[in-house]
């Protein structure tokens, strides 16, 4: 069984993969006294938490049951990107409250409070994850998008940014794949999550 790599390795990888498709020569490290390795290594985790952010399967979280502090207040997790009370078809006017992050916390912009009375709310949660956490799909499509910003930030060749941006278009399609086959979507919606279409039912 082979072992699996480290956090560190896999970064390595990808960003030597950056490296290379811009003419330059691999790294052993992720040593960023060398200016190309820091605009590559930046440019990586850049890339990762704006494409996260567009929410996929893999860090989308429903009905996550959230308790709040002795202050009633709920704590802005570092890996938390979005996070929103669950919209129940059931109970439409969930659909209102919506929350952001204030001073560290959950903030109800319906209720214009940082407080929740309650035991527990259920929330809907997209999550920041680690490099060697993400799907090899969405790493791969993370990495073709890094080497073709790294290219306008280093080489600027219009002709080689040009062919990067093809290999990122044919890696998103295989990430759109991977988030399609993940998901189960369908033209009639995703059934897991109350967007399905329902057809007509005799009483």
């Amino acid at each position: 069984m082979p072992i699996p790599a480290s956090s560190e390795s896999l970064e390595l990888v990808a960003v030597n993969q950056i490296l290379s498709s811009i003419g330059q020569a691999p790294v052993t490290d992720l040593n960023q006294t060398n200016p190309d390795v820091a605009i590559a290594y930046n440019t990586l985790l850049e890339v990762s938490r704006d494409v996260q952010t567009e929410g996929w399967t893999f860090n989308k979280d429903y009905n996550v049951k959230v308790y709040p502090e002795a202050d009633q207040t709920i704590p802005w997790g570092i890996d938390v990107l979005e996070m929103n009370i669950s919209q129940d078809p059931g109970y439409l006017q969930k659909a209102r409250h919506k929350t952001v992050k204030r001073e560290g916390k959950v903030w109800d912009r319906q209720r214009q409070t940082f407080l929740f009375p309650k035991d527990f709310y259920f929330f809907d949660i997209m999550r920041l994850y680690n490099w060697d956490d993400l799907p090899i799909p969405i790493r791969d499509y993370v990495t073709a998008k890094a080497s073709s910003t790294a290219s306008q930030r280093i080489v600027g060749d219009p002709t080689q940014y040009q062919m990067l941006q093809q290999k990122e278009a044919y890696c998103r399609a295989y990430a759109m794949e991977y988030e399609c086959n993940q998901g189960q979507y369908s033209m009639f919606g995703d059934p897991k999550h109350g967007t399905n279409y329902n057809s007509f039912q005799p009483y």
